[in-house]
């Protein structure tokens, strides 16, 4: 039996303990879909990335959840980025990579300061949006997120985006809402089914630019995602589209933090570019990781 090294990495944080864990296989060459699903499953982390190509500074990718494979993570490609980098698996002051998943290349650029890569800013997939559900739908999120319509933010966007997972975003008036909120995910699960969305996130204001978030997946068997990057990308998007953020500067940057609640305070940064006719086209995500320990299965 070959031993099969990996990493664990907190993405969306500055050191370990904090952020959105992933396991990433640096060398899966050759490995099928069901072998990537058991190492999955073994390595019992939420997400993991497997590199099964890599050729300079292009890596093809694949990622698993231990329930199955997903199109994109954002979390793992920010963490996967910056490991390539610090690992020495890309050459030495690679600027830009790219992850080529099943469905598309997604590139991603390393910031560094002082010489060290302290930064990734990956790529999603574009945003998609879909009409909005209606009004009593959205009430009977609220009441099973544990909340009501008092607690709606009438000045944010409601409805479904997508860039990698659709997701239904629920506006909410203050972070101290959302951090109060005790989903009964069983039925958050049977809405999610209707609504045809993977995961529920709830957000509130912070500042201008600035929101606190929380994310459910329990159809995706998340009870709660500490800190999200495919969700939080596509929220930028909704806010870009509904206007909240100005379009005049062609480009926005938002910041999201997320995970207090479960002791895992991470933070999201969200670029979103705008066409010459005002629609978000392009959404990146970045942040910073660390690595936490590596081993062999």
């Amino acid at each position: 039996m070959a031993r099969i090294p990996y990493v664990i990495v907190d993405a969306f944080a500055p050191t370990p303990g904090a952020g959105n864990r992933v396991a990433l296989v640096l060398d899966a060459r050759g490995m099928g879909r069901e072998e990537m699903q058991g190492l999955a499953r073994r390595l019992a982390e939420p997400e993991t990335a497997f590199v099964t190509e890599r050729q300079g500074h292009v890596f093809a990718v694949r990622f698993f959840t231990p329930g199955g494979e997903v199109e994109f993570s954002g979390h793992a490609a920010v963490a996967l980025g910056l490991a390539l980098v610090r690992l020495g698996l890309a050459p030495e002051g690679t600027k830009r990579i790219i992850l080529h998943t099943p469905t598309e290349a997604l590139p991603v650029e390393i910031l560094y300061e002082e010489g060290v890569p302290k930064k990734a800013w990956v790529r999603g997939p574009a945003p998609r949006f879909r009409d909005l559900p209606p009004y009593h739908a959205l009430k009977e999120v609220l009441e099973a997120l544990g909340a009501d319509e008092r607690y709606l933010h009438r000045g944010l966007p409601y409805g479904i985006a997508y860039t990698g997972l659709w997701s239904l975003f629920v506006p909410l008036i203050a972070p101290g809402v959302v951090d109060a909120l005790e989903p009964d995910m069983a039925l958050l699960a049977e809405l999610s089914r209707r609504l045809e969305v993977a995961t529920v996130h709830a957000y509130a204001p912070m500042g201008p630019r600035s929101f606190y978030a929380r994310d459910f997946a329990p159809l995706l068997g998340i009870p709660e995602d500490p800190v999200t990057g495919s969700a939080n990308a596509a929220l930028g998007a909704l806010l870009a589209r509904a206007g909240v953020v100005p379009k005049r500067e062609g480009r926005v940057q938002l910041t999201i933090y997320q995970g207090h609640r479960l002791g895992n305070p991470g933070v999201v940064e969200v670029g979103v570019e705008y066409s010459p006719t005002g629609e978000p086209y392009l959404v990146q995500v970045g942040g910073e990781a660390a690595i936490v320990h590596s081993g062999e299965l």
